[in-house]
């Protein structure tokens, strides 16, 4: 039995869009502690986002711009790439426009300022996320049908 995808069976009764969730959550569930909350700051989200977009009883999707993001945090297998991406041509045809190939991801070191107060050093890292997220967000998708 392998842990990678689902097994054959096992998730053909439920919806593209349940059973894409529930192919994450079991990639998740498989990666070393702490990859949840990895995946939460490089999507620039709150941990309960990452929870409702693995939990195949909410119909929030995924949106498809995170996708590179979540294979290379989540270190997502080829297997387990293309039963995902299956599931969710099958549940949102034609939005695929950003999953065509993982994106290289680098990490940098920003130093700033300790500004004396855990809320607002949380707020300045928030925002340095976001503004993160944004740049990524500018960059054109690779598959030339992207607008």
């Amino acid at each position: 039995m392998s842990p990678e995808i689902p097994q054959p069976g096992a998730t053909e009764a439920l919806s593209p869009l349940a059973r894409y969730k529930t192919i994450l959550r079991q990639v998740l569930d498989n990666r070393p502690s702490g990859t949840r909350q990895r995946l939460a700051e490089a999507l620039g989200k709150n941990r309960s986002f990452i929870s409702q977009i693995v939990n195949p009883t909410y119909i929030t999707p995924i949106p498809a711009q995170h996708l590179d993001t979540i294979f290379q945090i989540c270190h997502v297998t080829p297997t387990e790439r293309e039963a995902f991406l299956d599931a969710y041509r099958q549940a949102h045809p034609g939005r695929l426009d950003v999953a065509s190939g993982p994106r290289a991801l680098r990490q940098i070191t920003v130093s700033v300022p300790d500004l004396g107060d855990p809320a607002l050093n949380a707020r300045a890292d928030a925002l340095i996320r976001t503004l993160a997220t944004g740049i990524a967000g500018l960059l054109p998708a690779d598959d030339e049908d992207a607008e």
